[in-house]
């Protein structure tokens, strides 16, 4: 596995990050021992950078993930990156709060549900236009000196958001969504990231499922799974994008490639992109994502994929206030 500096936080980290999203409730049942089973496994391949948040299932994910790595938590602490994010509630009435207040109980309560005594690096989830800048970044920087969190950045943001933080404490990452059929990040948030040295964790490097060569036209999800009230997975959006990957499955076969080690690694061969988070439920689907992180793309073998990509359809994916 390989590593790299995360920017101005100085973290040394793996290229490929193990993500929790699909541990919180959002994507339907899992079993937890076969979640545990794959999260211990990302460690023994490398993986030392896991991502998590106070909104998947309201603490459940931290709490797996602390189980998972509960020997070396204890015993080996700085060996492992534990990030998480806080700052939103959902299903409440301010479903996005990013208040002082908000954000300290939230601080708390992770360090509870991960049975740590320090978070590593604490994420702001998503922007509250309602919060000023000051008191967001002055909240994370009072955690900083307290000890409670090591370094403080933000999720979902646009340029001009991450100017008014860095105007109170320095941003010392992001996590976008970025995938190659959702690249809004390439016209201003990753310069400024490029410019302001910003660690950049690219979240849902797979599209949600769509670049794992796993859906047809016809697939469906169950009510608790965030993608059966999502227009990028159901008629012509599905099917045009699903053709587009088809082709792209071609040609990761004809590079000795999985679709989805194409994928992850067509994100990490981006300017600017430190870190690719995935996900897995279990340890027999980690080894084939860990992977990407050691392929190189050619200059011919991007070529091909913006090609290929030019028919796809941009879409979106899940806010606080619900799914396009």
């Amino acid at each position: 596995m390989r590593n790299i500096v995360l920017g101005k936080s100085g973290l040394d980290v793996s290229r490929v990050a193990f993500g929790t999203w699909q541990l919180g409730g959002d994507w339907g049942h899992f079993d937890e021992d076969a979640a545990i089973a794959a999260i211990q496994h990302a460690r023994e391949l490398g993986v030392n950078l896991f991502d998590t948040a106070q909104a998947y299932g309201f603490g459940k994910s931290e709490e797996v993930l602390g189980k998972a790595l509960r020997a070396e938590l204890d015993h080996n602490r700085d060996q492992v990156v534990i990030a998480t994010k806080g700052g939103i509630n959902p299903g409440s009435d301010r479903p996005r709060d990013a208040r002082r207040a908000w954000l300290r109980s939230g601080v708390e309560a992770s360090l509870r549900a991960l049975g740590v005594d320090h978070i590593d690096l604490y994420q702001v989830h998503w922007p509250d236009s309602d919060t000023p800048a000051e008191e967001t970044a002055g909240a994370l920087q009072e955690l900083v000196d307290e000890g409670k969190i090591r370094h403080a950045g933000v999720s979902n943001y646009d340029e001009e958001q991450l100017a008014a933080f860095d105007q109170v404490r320095p941003v010392e990452t992001i996590q976008p969504p970025y995938h190659l059929f959702r690249r809004d990040i390439e016209d201003k948030v990753l310069p400024y990231a490029r410019e302001h040295n910003i660690g950049v964790l690219a979240y849902s490097p797979l599209g949600s499922g769509l670049l794992t060569g796993q859906l047809t036209p016809d697939s469906t999800f169950g009510s608790d799974d965030w993608r059966s009230r999502s227009t990028a997975f159901r008629g012509e959006t599905l099917r045009r994008n699903l053709a587009v990957v088809d082709k792209l499955t071609e040609l990761a076969g004809s590079r000795g490639l999985s679709i989805g080690q194409l994928a992850t690694a067509w994100v990490l061969a981006q300017p600017g992109v430190h870190v690719a988070i995935v996900g897995a439920r279990s340890a027999r689907n980690i080894e084939n994502s860990l992977a990407a992180a050691d392929v190189d793309l050619s200059e011919a073998d991007l070529t091909d994929i913006e090609k290929i990509v030019a028919d796809g359809v941009s879409i979106t994916g899940a806010s606080p206030e619900g799914v396009e």
